[in-house]
C-alpha cells in the first residue's frame, strides 16, 4: 500500500474512531439526563428530627411505608409497590440513608434507619403504618418492627436481606470475591453502569438483579418491562453509591434479631433461584415470627419474575381487611 494510502486509510479509521466516540457521548449524557430527571420525578425532602428523608407518595387509605432496596430509592419503592395505591394503600416510597437526596448521617445502621422511618411518619401525620422491606431494606423494615411495634400495623418482607443460623444449609452459593470487586466498581462509575447495560446487559441482570436472564424470555411483556425499569432506574448509580456501599457491608455483619417478640401480620416472599440467597433466611425469618406467612417460588430470581400479580394480591389481602392508621 502507497504511503499516501495509507495515511489517507488511517485518517478514516481516526475519524470513524472519533465519530463512535462522540456518539456514545451523546447517547450516554442523553440517556443521564433522562435518568436524573426520572430519579427526581414526583419526591419532595422532609425535614424530619432524623434529617432530611426523601419521600414520593400515592394513593389514600391504609398507610404502607416501602423501605427499597439496593440500588433503589423512592423511585425504585414506587415502581414495585404504587399500582397498590389503587387498592385503597397510601403508598409511600421513601429513600433510605446514602441514595438519592437522603444524606448518610454517621451511624447508618439499621436500627438507626429505623427509627429515622418512624422520624418519616411523623412528619407525614401517620400514628400507625404497614411496612415492607424489599431486599437491603429488609434490615431496617424488621428492626422497625422490633423497636416500634406500636407504630407499624404489618410487616412484609420481599427477597429479604436477613440472617439465619450458619447451621442452615444456603439456598445460593456464596458471592464469588471477583464478581463483587466488579459490582463495586460499577456502582462507583455512572459510564461503567450504563456501559455494561449497553454490552452486557444479560450479564448485568443475572449479576446485579441475582435473576437468571432466561426467566425474561417467557415472562410476560409487562414482566419484561418491570425488570428493565427496575435494572435502568439504578442510574445515576453515583447518587445511590453511598448507599450501596453501606448495604454492603450490613449484609457482611447480619446477627440474629429478636424475632419472636414481632406479632403483626407478616409476609415473607422469595424465590428459590434467587442467586442472592435470600430463600434460605426468608424461610428462617417466617419460622420466627408467629404466624407468619411464607410465600416460596421454585423460579423467579430477586426480581420474582413473573409472579408480581401474585405478590401484589397477597399484600392487598393482608392489608385490605383491618389495617387502618
Amino acid at each position: 500500500m502507497k504511503p499516501s494510502m495509507r495515511r489517507s486509510v488511517l485518517a478514516l479509521l481516526a475519524l470513524g474512531l472519533v465519530g463512535a466516540v462522540v456518539l456514545v457521548g451523546w447517547q450516554f449524557n442523553s440517556d443521564m439526563a433522562q435518568a436524573r430527571a426520572r430519579a427526581a420525578k414526583g419526591a419532595v425532602l422532609l425535614q424530619t428530627r432524623c434529617g432530611p428523608i426523601e419521600v414520593q407518595e400515592a394513593g389514600t387509605g391504609v398507610p404502607l411505608l416501602v423501605v427499597h432496596g439496593s440500588g433503589g430509592g423512592h423511585d425504585q419503592g414506587m415502581a414495585f409497590a404504587g399500582a397498590l395505591a389503587q387498592h385503597g394503600i397510601r403508598v409511600i416510597a421513601m429513600s433510605r440513608f446514602g441514595y438519592l437526596r437522603t444524606p448518610m448521617p454517621a451511624d447508618s445502621s439499621a436500627a438507626a434507619q429505623a427509627d429515622a422511618h418512624v422520624c418519616l411518619l411523623d412528619a407525614l401525620g401517620i400514628r400507625r403504618a404497614a411496612v415492607m422491606g424489599g431486599s437491603a431494606g429488609a434490615p431496617s423494615a424488621l428492626q422497625m418492627a422490633i423497636r416500634h411495634l406500636d407504630r407499624v400495623s404489618a410487616l412484609i418482607l420481599l427477597v429479604p436481606l436477613a440472617y439465619k443460623p450458619p447451621s442452615q444449609a444456603d439456598s445460593a452459593p456464596p458471592m464469588p470475591a471477583w464478581v463483587e470487586a466488579t459490582m463495586m466498581r460499577l456502582i462507583g462509575s455512572d459510564f461503567l453502569f450504563w456501559a455494561a447495560l449497553q454490552v452486557s446487559r444479560d450479564q448485568v441482570i443475572r449479576v446485579v438483579l441475582a435473576t437468571p436472564p432466561e426467566l425474561l424470555a417467557t415472562a410476560s411483556p409487562q414482566e419484561r418491562a418491570r425488570v428493565n425499569a427496575m435494572l435502568d432506574n439504578i442510574l445515576p448509580v453515583s447518587a445511590r453509591a453511598e448507599g450501596l456501599r453501606s448495604d454492603t457491608a450490613v449484609g457482611k455483619h447480619l446477627v440474629p434479631a429478636p424475632l419472636g417478640s414481632i406479632h403483626l401480620p407478616t409476609l415473607i416472599v422469595s424465590a428459590r433461584d434467587d442467586r442472592y440467597g435470600t430463600y434460605a433466611s426468608a424461610q428462617y425469618t417466617a419460622s420466627q415470627i408467629a404466624g407468619a406467612k411464607f410465600v416460596g417460588f421454585d423460579e423467579g430470581g430477586h426480581t420474582w419474575v413473573g409472579h408480581d400479580d401474585v405478590i401484589m394480591a397477597e399484600i392487598v389481602m393482608l392489608l385490605d381487611p383491618t389495617v387502618r392508621p
